[in-house]
């Protein structure tokens, strides 16, 4: 019971210094119970059976990520009572000269530890569960949900998961705690705050050496992942780039680490100014003794700002894409250019779209309005390869990956131009002896303007034409819920006569004046399609609806696991920056205290300190945005198709996610650290 009593008077007497601990731990919680209780927040939301599904798929890979997420703040915890333990050194020695044995310094700290992770698990779980009730309507509005059975929800589920976790985090803390206690020494203990660090000067000229090479390294993985992203032949050929970004981050911490002391030291003016000096060197020391660390907390907030700008940028394109690409309620499109042992589909390409659907009880009049149709044509005569011309050889010994033999999509330009009007794209004339090439896959179109750059006239029947742009323009002729037309070639009405049609398509809109009466529809043709598809005929469908909800369940989940593992990466990164300088504003306590001994005011020392901290956070933050221009621009590459439309908005968000968790660790950081250096001996 005295244990406990002295447990709880150390809790007391030094909450400031377990602020960084308690808010990490807290934040843990929170954001590993928002997360996990998604499941239960979307029980009541009235969805469709294809959205509940991609909503339970997306639960079950949280729950997968959350496993990982909960090794990452293990660490964290380990290493911040670390932290907590080497803070109260001279505490412990005190203990064990006034005659206190190791098992009971071991119990005191097995119940502060308990006390602190029932404090942050109980605050933690309440901002967990108000932030989930936001969450559960964020969810509701990315899935189109009706919210008229919307009420406040516990997630039993997710309370019992977190607590598990957290539990075990707790556990391993006290053992480890145990192993520690175990080997501690009295005269270590007590003459811990003697302890003075030596700062050591790197050879200036091996530091600029390194500077150079890790410069020059790090602009060779940006070229990899932008100038030469082409070049990338398989998914393993990413690792190149990243494996040089992080050496070359390394070493450029190593050698900054050398140079920027030196540096400032000829700069006598400012380095004599004030308590720069002393600022400079203690920030020298730190990044000296932990480049290692700084270019991992580097990498991870990289990570952290490429990972939510781009994840919240391909919500925000992918919902302003459905507008623009998913323009008609339907798109129906019947093979005709194939060979098949089915009798059935055989003898349904005599008949067009409208007479199968009609043979299998689906009324036209009654359910189809605003219909245009269009046909699509192949010839083996006309490939990719056909298309390149003088071009190909070069083109080929750069995009190895491309399908040379593919043929060609054609579509004439009455018909295009019917479908252009429809989805509100522009229109085109060309004359008897010309063509174009639209689509919106930019990578598959600047292949395709090196061969009309030059020129490159195609071959159809008898004729030769030639191209009437320079370049591809913007255009797409089915919906879809992304960028996905990689070219469409548009010819006069006269070219196609000798040709095969490949497909016959139909665009229309349902006979619907509300939400329900859609889904009626679209279910007598899911019926259908389930019922003649591969048996009796190959028509397909794509419906506005179906590319709504397969967009959404992708973005959600694009951006739920960017959430997710951003915020537990940026709490992570300020976490360690915070132990660290707490550990060192501990250590060096006699250091400040001579400061004011040789006439600094705490006006002078506090700003002194404001900016060694500053210091230390934004040296691997600056590297690291550095990093993301690049790494944003590779993201943009990779996820083209999507767009870019919210790319603005989302870093907007990444910034306010910074601006908020970081600075906020920056704060309590600063107010903890000038509250250890003015304590009294």
């Amino acid at each position: 019971m005295m244990l406990f009593k002295l447990s709880a008077k150390n809790m007391t007497k030094s909450i400031k210094d377990y602020a960084i601990y308690f808010f990490t731990l807290v934040l843990g919680v929170a954001i590993f119970y928002v997360f996990n209780a998604i499941d239960s927040q979307t029980v009541m939301l009235q969805v469709s059976d294809n959205t509940y599904d991609i909503i339970k798929l997306m639960t079950n890979i949280l729950s997968g990520v959350s496993v990982f997420v909960s090794f990452i703040l293990g660490f964290l915890i380990i290493y911040a009572s670390r932290f907590l333990i080497k803070r109260r050194n001279k505490e412990f020695g005190i203990y064990l000269t006034l005659g206190m044995g190791k098992k009971k310094i071991t119990l005191i700290l097995f119940f502060e530890t308990l006390m602190i992770g029932a404090v942050s698990l109980v605050v933690g779980l309440l901002i967990g569960i108000g932030l989930s009730q936001i969450m559960s309507v964020l969810v509701a509005n990315m899935f189109d949900a009706d919210m008229a059975k919307f009420e406040f929800v516990f997630s039993h589920s997710a309370c019992v998961k977190t607590l598990i976790y957290f539990g075990i985090m707790y556990l391993f803390v006290m053992f480890l705690n145990v192993a520690v206690i175990s080997r501690l020494k009295l005269i270590d203990l007590i003459y811990a705050g003697k302890k003075v660090e030596k700062v050591k000067m790197k050879n200036p000229v091996m530091c600029i050496i390194v500077f150079i090479i890790s410069v020059c390294v790090i602009g060779y993985a940006y070229y990899l992942v932008t100038g030469g992203v082409q070049h990338f032949q398989s998914d393993e050929q990413i690792f190149k780039p990243i494996i040089l970004g992080s050496l070359g981050t390394f070493f450029l911490f190593w050698s900054m680490s050398g140079m920027i002391l030196k540096i400032f030291m000829s700069m006598k003016k400012i380095y004599y100014k004030g308590l720069n000096s002393f600022t400079l060197r203690q920030v020298s020391s730190k990044i000296n003794t932990m480049v290692f660390q700084v270019t991992i907390i580097c990498l991870m907030l990289f990570f952290t700002i490429c990972v939510l700008s781009s994840s919240l940028s391909i919500k925000n394109s992918m919902s302003a894409n459905l507008d623009k690409l998913a323009p008609s309620d339907v798109q129906l499109s019947k093979w005709l250019d194939y060979g098949s042992e089915n009798k059935k589909i055989v003898q349904d390409k005599n008949f067009t779209i409208f007479q199968t659907l009609e043979k299998n009880g689906f009324e036209i009049e009654e359910n189809l309005k605003e219909i245009t149709q269009y046909h699509v044509y192949q010839t083996p005569k006309l490939t990719l390869k056909d298309t390149l011309g003088d071009s190909l050889d070069d083109l080929m010994e750069d995009y190895k990956f491309l399908s040379y033999d593919t043929r060609e999509d054609i579509v004439t330009i009455s018909e295009y131009n019917r479908i252009a009007k429809r989805f509100g794209n522009h229109t085109f004339n060309l004359k008897d002896d010309e063509y174009m090439v639209i689509g919106d896959f930019d990578s598959m179109l600047s292949v395709r303007n090196v061969a009309l750059k030059n020129n490159q006239k195609i071959t159809l029947g008898d004729r030769i034409y030639r191209p009437k742009y320079k370049e591809c323009k913007d255009g797409f002729i089915e919906m879809s819920g992304n960028h996905v037309t990689a070219g469409i070639f548009i010819v006069p009405d006269n070219a196609v006569k000798d040709l095969k049609m490949h497909s016959t398509c139909v665009l229309a809109n349902y006979k619907a004046g509300t939400k329900e009466e859609r889904y009626r529809i679209e279910q007598k043709l899911d019926k259908i399609m389930e019922k003649t598809w591969n048996k009796s005929s190959l028509i397909a469908m794509n419906s506005r609806i179906d590319i709504a909800e397969a967009t959404t369940g992708l973005g959600a989940l694009v951006t739920f696991i960017g959430l997710y593992l951003g915020i537990i990466f940026l709490i992570s990164s300020a976490a360690v920056l915070a132990l660290k300088e707490l550990s060192e504003s501990t250590d060096n306590r006699e250091r400040y205290m001579m400061l004011r001994r040789l006439g600094s005011d705490d006006k002078m020392v506090n700003r002194a300190l404001f900016r060694q901290i500053g210091i230390f956070f934004m040296f691997p933050l600056v590297i690291a945005l550095i990093h993301s221009v690049v790494g944003l621009k590779f993201c943009m590459h990779i996820f083209e198709t999507f767009g870019q439309n919210g790319l603005l908005p989302s870093i907007i968000m990444t910034t306010i996610f910074l601006l908020v968790i970081y600075g906020g660790y920056f704060l309590i950081t600063y107010f903890c650290s000038k509250n250890i250096i003015q304590e009294k001996r």
